[in-house]
């Protein structure tokens, strides 16, 4: 496992699917020299999405191949879908950058922490329910899968108990505004370390 130096640091967004964690995580980024690292996934992609920005969308075979290589920090399956995090891709952008960001289910979000503990930051972003199934109609979900994602709504949403940062998504600029203040506390505490 790639041991984080002393300045590096992980942010990561979880929530419900259709909440906007991702454009979120997208609008804060450009605030700060902070890059993301694409999952591997074996579902489709949506309409909107690109294969090597939003996820490296790869076939089941390919995505096991890579489980029995080690190539995966972690990886989960969630409704017959593989998601998973390869390790290198993480080190790489630690060579170039000082934070990162990561978007990550739950589950994912919960093996992030428990490897790298206070410096894996976890930010909740959230919606009432029937906000966060517009957002899914609206971006052209099927309703099948709009389904699938509802189940896992409260399921999620206990998941923010556990998060050190819970923002309510209700207005993108506010929220990404808001957002970027935190991460600035957090960088200000480490530029206070090193005067000592």
């Amino acid at each position: 496992m790639y041991k984080l130096k002393e300045k590096e640091m992980i942010f990561i967004y979880t929530g419900p699917d259709g909440s906007g964690r991702k454009t979120l995580a997208k609008m804060v980024a450009t605030a700060f020299d902070m890059q993301t690292v694409p999952s591997f996934t074996t579902r489709s992609p949506r309409p909107f999405e690109n294969n090597g920005e939003d996820y490296h969308f790869v076939s089941k075979e390919t995505f096991q191949q890579m489980k029995q290589q080690n190539e995966f920090l972690e990886s989960v399956e969630i409704d017959g879908h593989f998601y998973g995090l390869r390790e290198v891709d993480i080190v790489n952008l630690f060579k170039k950058h000082k934070i990162v960001y990561l978007t990550l289910n739950p589950e994912g979000a919960e093996v992030l922490k428990k490897m790298y503990g206070e410096k894996a930051i976890r930010v909740f972003v959230y919606a009432d329910r029937e906000t966060v199934y517009q957002r899914q109609k609206q971006r052209g979900d099927e309703e099948s899968v709009i389904e699938q994602h509802m189940k896992h709504y409260d399921d999620t949403l206990d998941y923010k108990k556990e998060c050190e940062h819970v923002y309510e998504n209700y207005d993108l600029p506010q929220v990404s505004f808001q957002i970027s203040e935190m991460i600035e506390t957090y960088l200000d505490r480490q530029l206070v370390s090193d005067d000592y």
